[in-house]
């Protein structure tokens, strides 16, 4: 992509405005979030003063804005953690701020710690922005040591109100959980539906992975989370490659005839049940399961209508909805493979255990070939000369310049430049509007609080629109706020609208002269996926080999690791085609069709676990000689991905001859499922 096409895709990004559905609205999330903001400006407006109510109003809203993030903790200690970070990073940049080097130096390693942030993740990434950004107004606010102290208490009372209002006025409880577990029935019943039209249609897992993440839960949420959150997760899981089974024309039922139109009948009817579950749980009411798909899940009067691997796959298609079924009815457990109960729950670190975590973390993207580190060093670059910019132009309110800069920065260049675009068009609405308004009415502290709050709540409530709406809202908010205080309209307006511009042209800037292409590491991501895939078809051909050994944590870790490196290429590749930069080794068209034959890797991997053979059945010689084969090429594979050479198979493509001379003329769903394999490996190697 060239580099004008580039910015122009960027624009289009930034400046596009999304359409939301109105169920998905939380209006009364949003009253919440700016009824704590409304709180804090009052109180302090009553029993202190404006200075005090800006600061207290930043700290207000910067942690209710942090309870909008998705994220699988407590709301209430979103809050309170925002709330702490602001306050301790608004009284350090205090204490450095009367000496512009030393208050430079201090941004510097605070912008550099928060963007290494990003590495734990998005909602890190964020709060620690949020930290560098409120640091930056207001330590311009108090005049003394004691007042500083005075600035950070109320920071940090602003986060208080939050967490208590969200606790005392709770809107749909374990909603995030609820949307996560939702999401994967949905996106499982949406795969069966497209199965019927489609046999080999690809499965995507993220909704599953979303799930298993909300799923991890502290000891005290494991005592609290609703009965009806648990054990369809498991099931769903299970069922993925029953349906893919019983679909594909290789190993289940023939592409015509009756049996086709049956299995189309019971993959709708799985479609309906699930999705009927998923309504129920995303709402919280009772289950409400279709007659007529029920009557469908059921075997006919006349007999099975099925045979071979299609008519197991049938049966065992029926019995996972009949656990659903049974699931619906009161809360259950999940069953392991081996059909025990467990009563246990995926562990989540709690806040003092994820120290340890994030200080690993944070160790293993040190170095320089990190897109984290990078970022990192780019945005404090931009921060740092931001400031000191800002700091030597006359127009006052230097601060908006990096704080344009480190909002707008993330690690890819596709949001970068989006963000930069939406953050200028949305603040010079957002000015236009509010300056306006003070222009027009003059209005005074008690208006000017109320339009502030006004504003924060339309952020809240129009949040997912786009950045652009965000920034409009925020500046709308940031001039009403300064407005209590007494700052002069124009020059607000005026000082604003330059600044961010400075701001914005800096981000771009550094990232075209210090860039973190992601376009160079597609081939490392494909390869990741590759060797990943392997291990995962690896650990469920071992399976078929030696029953009675079987592993079934074996085969899950496989399988979420081929998940999460699945998910990687993904996000990489979403990136690289947004940059203006290319690879000669690896094409647009080559790297997709790489990708497509990476994933009916995986896929031939899915019906080949919903075959796994009984722990009393004989051992396989052939299944356990094609894995070795398999091992054995997989990191020379992966090499040959990484550098641009070609793949040899050969190993591989001669243990299959040897197991299809043994099977003979009636092979089962493992010769099949390994002929499969093989010809996924080879147009993988042909598209590259």
């Amino acid at each position: 992509m060239s580099w004008s096409r580039a910015l122009k895709e960027a624009t289009r990004a930034g400046l596009t405005i999304e359409r939301i559905d109105r169920t998905r609205l939380e209006p009364v999330v949003a009253l919440r979030g700016a009824c704590g903001v409304a709180i804090v400006i009052g109180l302090t407006l009553w029993l202190g003063s404006p200075a005090l109510a800006v600061s207290s109003a930043f700290g207000a809203f910067s942690s209710g804005l942090a309870t909008f993030q998705r994220s699988w903790r407590p709301r209430p200690a979103l809050a309170l953690a925002a709330a702490a970070a602001l306050a301790v990073s608004t009284f350090l940049g205090y204490l450095a701020a009367a000496n512009t080097v030393l208050f430079a130096v201090l941004l510097a390693v605070w912008t550099l710690l928060t963007g290494m942030a990003w590495a734990v993740g998005p909602v890190s990434g964020l709060v620690a922005t949020q930290m560098v950004a409120v640091m930056l107004i207001t330590v311009t606010l108090p005049t003394s040591v004691v007042g500083a102290l005075e600035h950070t208490a109320l920071i940090a009372f602003g986060g208080v109100v939050q967490a208590a209002l969200i606790v005392l006025f709770p809107v749909r409880p374990w909603g995030v959980q609820r949307d996560a577990l939702a999401d994967a029935l949905a996106g499982v019943a949406d795969y069966a539906r497209r199965l019927r039209h489609d046999p080999v249609a690809p499965f995507d897992p993220l909704p599953l992975m979303d799930a298993r993440s909300a799923a991890a839960l502290t000891p005290r949420q494991a005592r609290r989370r609703p009965g009806q959150l648990r054990g369809f997760r498991g099931l769903a899981e299970r069922i993925r490659p029953v349906l893919a089974s019983l679909a594909d024309p290789v190993v289940g039922a023939p592409e015509t005839g009756p049996q086709r139109e049956r299995v189309r009948d019971l993959l709708a009817a799985t479609a309906s049940v699930l999705d009927a579950v998923a309504h129920a749980v995303r709402k919280g009411e009772p289950v409400r399961l279709p007659p007529e798909a029920m009557a469908v899940l059921e075997v006919p009067a006349a007999g099975p209508m099925l045979d071979g691997a299609a008519r197991r796959a049938a049966l065992r298609l029926m019995a996972l909805v009949g656990d659903v079924v049974e699931a619906t009815e009161g809360p259950v457990e999940a069953v392991t493979a081996e059909g025990r109960k467990d009563y246990r729950h995926l562990p989540r670190p709690t806040v003092p255990g994820l120290v340890p975590e994030v200080l690993r973390t944070l160790h293993r993207e040190a170095r320089w070939s990190s897109p984290v580190l990078r970022h990192a060093v780019r945005v404090t670059a931009v921060a740092v000369c931001g400031y000191l910019a800002g700091a030597a132009l006359p127009w006052g309110h230097g601060y908006w310049a990096p704080l344009t800069s480190v909002m707008v920065m993330r690690p890819d260049f596709g949001q970068t430049y989006a963000r930069g675009v939406a953050r200028f068009a949305g603040t010079l609405g957002g000015v236009a509007l509010a300056g306006a308004a003070m222009a027009l009415a003059h209005p005074g502290e008690q208006v000017s609080a109320v339009l502030a709050v006004l504003c924060v709540g339309l952020l809240y409530l129009l949040l997912r629109t786009g950045y652009a709406v965000a920034s409009a809202c925020i500046s709308g908010y940031v001039i009403f706020l300064l407005g209590i205080a007494g700052e002069g309209w124009s020059q607000t307006v005026a000082a604003r609208v330059a600044l961010t511009l400075l701001g914005g042209l800096l981000a771009l800037a550094a990232y075209a002269v210090f860039p973190a292409w992601e376009t160079p590491v597609l081939r490392d991501r494909l390869a990741d996926w590759l060797a990943a895939n392997g291990r995962y078809a690896v650990a469920v051909l071992e399976a078929h080999a030696r029953p009675a050994e079987r592993r079934p944590r074996q085969v899950r870790e496989a399988l979420l690791d081929a998940r999460a490196a699945r998910v990687a290429w993904e996000e990489t590749l979403a990136r690289a085609q947004q940059e203006p930069v290319t690879v000669p080794e690896l094409t647009r068209e080559a790297a997709e069709a790489a990708g497509t034959a990476v994933g009916a890797l995986g896929r031939v991997t899915m019906l080949l676990e919903a075959h796994l053979p009984d722990r009393d059945a004989a051992p396989s010689p052939e299944a356990a000689d094609f894995a070795a084969a398999l091992r054995t090429a997989l990191p020379p594979a992966a090499d040959a991905v990484r550098e641009a050479r070609p793949l040899d198979w050969g190993p591989v493509d001669e243990a299959l001859e040897r197991w299809q001379e043994r099977a003979g003329e009636r092979p089962g769903v493992a010769v099949r499922g390994a002929e499969l394999l093989a010809e996924a490996l080879g147009e993988a190697a042909a598209a590259l």
